[in-house]
């Protein structure tokens, strides 16, 4: 009976493989437009839509720290045509901190890996610190001094700049916003003095004056900013908050199709144009097989449930 059912489905399977994709396919994104995950998605989908032969649409839905988005891709069609750029926030992170309507790993099938970005502390111009040690040493004389923006509690740069008052002992008031391009903003802006976004988010702004990067939250300097200093080496040690990105698809769709986007995916991030575009605004390019992304999602959740024990973080 096994065999014949599986004798039964193969040519389902293989028609699904060989018509798919029949229609618009969707990317939703789960940060506002204007942020580096838009940024990205919007990249990747100016290529991958004629490579598959379908127009690709994005569809902004920030909010909940991912959690809008995430939710309505799990309860999409499992037919390929609605897909999500997922992040460390969506499946790792902010299921981490709390319980939510969506499983990061039973809702989703991983399509494949796009890449890293390192996170880093940044400040608007105009606050007068030197340093990382110089920031410390006012935080502490100054406790209400100073406010920093996230892109939403339960996402990098909320984990990044929870991890870092912790570790330097400081008190710094968070202010989320609905992603982290408003957050952004804000911070250019002064209406928020600092902030910890994706390498990707902030290197434009870095480049153009409007962001004073401060240190690296991870483990090494970047090559694209060799005088930036890691936090460790500015005095603050713990904060090692690496940023990735990667294309899911609802639970239960069609191995056929999860196989035929991930080659693809892989073969549009392989074209130089592509991933210069992404590593200029300062992503790495990195692809996985299926198998091998949903892995990394596993791994990411354990490690993220453990930091908010230890470090005792709450959704509020």
């Amino acid at each position: 009976m096994v065999a014949a059912a599986v004798a039964a489905s193969a040519p389902a399977l293989a028609q699904a493989q060989t018509t798919y994709p029949t229609k618009t396919i969707t990317i939703v994104v789960p940060t506002a437009a204007g942020g580096g995950n838009d940024a990205m998605a919007r990249t990747i989908a100016q290529k991958l839509g004629p490579m598959l032969g379908q127009t690709i649409i994005i569809d902004n839905r920030a909010g909940a720290n991912g959690s809008i988005a995430s939710e309505f891709v799990a309860r999409a069609a499992p037919d390929g045509h609605t897909l999500m750029l997922g992040y460390i926030a969506t499946h790792s992170m902010n299921p981490a901190l709390q319980k939510l309507r969506y499983d990061p790993v039973k809702d989703f099938e991983p399509v494949g890996l796009v890449g890293y970005s390192p996170t880093l502390m940044v400040a608007n111009p105009s606050v007068p610190v030197k340093d990382v040690k110089d920031l410390v040493a006012q935080l502490k004389a100054k406790p209400d001094r100073y406010t920093y923006a996230s892109a939403g509690n339960g996402t990098a740069p909320h984990f990044a700049a929870e991890l870092f008052k912790l570790n330097a002992g400081v008190v710094m008031l968070g202010v989320p916003y609905k992603g982290a391009a408003p957050a952004v903003s804000d911070t250019i802006g002064g209406q928020t003095q600092f902030m910890f976004p994706s390498l990707f988010t902030a290197y434009p702004f870095i480049k153009s004056g409007k962001l004073k990067a401060m240190a690296i939250a991870g483990p090494k300097r970047v090559a694209s900013m060799p005088n930036v200093p890691t936090l460790k080496e500015a005095g603050v040690d713990g904060v090692d908050v690496t940023q990735w990105y990667g294309i899911f698809a609802p639970a239960k769709t069609p191995k056929p199709i999860i196989d035929k986007l991930n080659k693809a995916l892989n073969e549009v991030l392989a074209d130089k144009e592509i991933s210069k575009r992404i590593e200029d605004h300062g992503a790495d390019v990195e692809t996985s097989t299926p198998e091998e992304f949903g892995l990394l999602v596993k791994n990411e959740l354990a490690k993220w449930k453990g930091v908010v024990q230890q470090a005792k973080l709450t959704a509020d």
